[in-house]
């Protein structure tokens, strides 16, 4: 059986250069990169050449390249970071009701421990409104934290207003760019962060790696103690083999962005036509003028979203119900709600994320076996029967 993977917004095929570029680093040069001798020295220089590559994807500078485990550390540390360095403690920190779990999780934290946090509302495609932000700022405000593009609906938001708005009242701004960084032109000096986090398997790149930008002078703690690597910001030897992996998927993406993301946008723009003739009482979940050019939310009305995955999943086609990282979650996805979407609806939900590989030859594939799926499940629904008959 053929299988169809659509699900790129969870997490990317490592690229065969990617691969390549790590094997040295597993075999002879395993150094430990804080080690003065030869293997030491060989170890560094491909984690500095690698910090280059990384920072060029953001039109950021080597030295404001934090490497860390992953993309939710690198927003714990930008938002603890931030708290945990105000003398005192305590503070105001506003972000918005549809983060991803790396970011709302950390705000329910920091809340417990006597911050306050202000979650704003969005709109019915999953915009924020830069007016709630300027209404939420109080002389307690010491940090904004929102992310560029959502995960589930891909809507990227107005960060670059949202980041003067805090600049203006000498407020940190963070954003979580895990989503946006390689898939649409991401540069930290257009879009006015302090704080940037991204990471690799999002791009082509191996798990386990991530990095924050954090411009240079901003204040930040330190959430891992211990040797002086990462500028005494991240102790622990570096996964110099992972972060070399990162470097040449920054660099695979830098060359590849502008094109690629207009063969994804049309390609995903194709897949919604096709599905809209093909199967009745459907709904686009965000804006698809104003979202990730690989991102397609559909509404399946009187159709659960777990069953629709699974029998995609038996036929080869590979989507989401959601966030990766909320998998097995009874709720309906929180972005959903925060969005107006009723509770029902957004049960019958999917994500479909394409990726650099996929064709138009898949999406042709999957349309029917999507059409078929859906059918089948609705001719077992008594809330879609009674419907077609009248409500009767």
């Amino acid at each position: 059986m053929r299988r169809i993977y659509l699900d790129h917004n969870a997490t990317t095929p490592v690229h065969p250069e990617v691969i390549e570029a790590m094997l040295p680093y597993l075999r002879e040069g395993f150094g430990n990169p804080s080690s003065i001798h030869a293997f030491g020295q060989a170890a560094k220089k491909g984690l500095e050449e690698a910090r280059e590559e990384v920072a060029r994807l953001i039109g950021a500078q080597p030295e404001e390249i934090v490497f860390t485990g992953s993309g939710t550390e690198a927003s714990n540390l930008a938002i603890k970071g931030v708290v945990y360095g105000r003398r005192g403690g305590g503070g105001h920190v506003i972000t918005s009701s549809i983060e991803h779990p790396a970011v709302l999780n950390v705000c329910r934290q920091i809340e417990r421990e006597g911050c306050h946090v202000t979650y704003l509302p969005v709109d019915r495609v999953g915009l924020i409104r830069p007016d709630d932000i300027r209404r939420a700022m109080t002389g307690e405000t010491i940090l904004i934290t929102l992310m560029h593009a959502n995960n589930e609906v891909g809507t990227i938001q107005p960060i670059e207003e949202a980041a003067r708005i805090a600049r203006d009242q000498g407020v940190l701004f963070h954003t979580d760019a895990v989503q946006s960084a390689g898939k649409i032109p991401v540069d930290v000096g257009s879009l006015g962060a302090d704080l940037l986090s991204f990471s690799a398997h999002k791009v082509y790149g191996p798990k386990g790696v991530g990095a924050l930008f954090v411009r240079r002078g901003t204040p930040l703690r330190a959430l891992i103690h211990g040797g002086h690597q990462e500028q005494d910001r991240r102790a622990g030897t570096e996964n110099v083999a992972g972060i070399v992996g990162f470097g040449r998927a920054a660099s695979l993406a830098s060359r590849m962005v502008t094109g690629k993301q207009e063969e994804l946008r049309s390609l995903r723009d194709y897949f919604w036509v096709k599905i809209r003739q093909e199967i009745d009482d459907i709904h686009l979940n965000g804006d698809l003028a104003r979202a990730l050019p690989n991102t397609l939310n559909v509404a399946f009305e009187y159709v659960d979203g777990e069953s629709l995955l699974i029998n995609l999943d038996l036929q080869g086609v590979a989507a989401s119900a959601g966030s990766a990282c909320t998998s097995g979650a009874l709720e309906p996805s929180h972005v959903l709600v925060a969005m107006g979407v009723p509770s029902w609806t957004a049960r019958g939900t999917l994500r479909f994320s394409l990726g650099r590989e996929t064709t138009k030859e898949e999406i042709d594939e999957t349309v029917p076996i999507l059409t078929d799926t859906v059918k089948r499940l609705r001719a077992m629904s008594p809330l879609y029967l009674d419907a077609k008959r009248g409500g009767r």
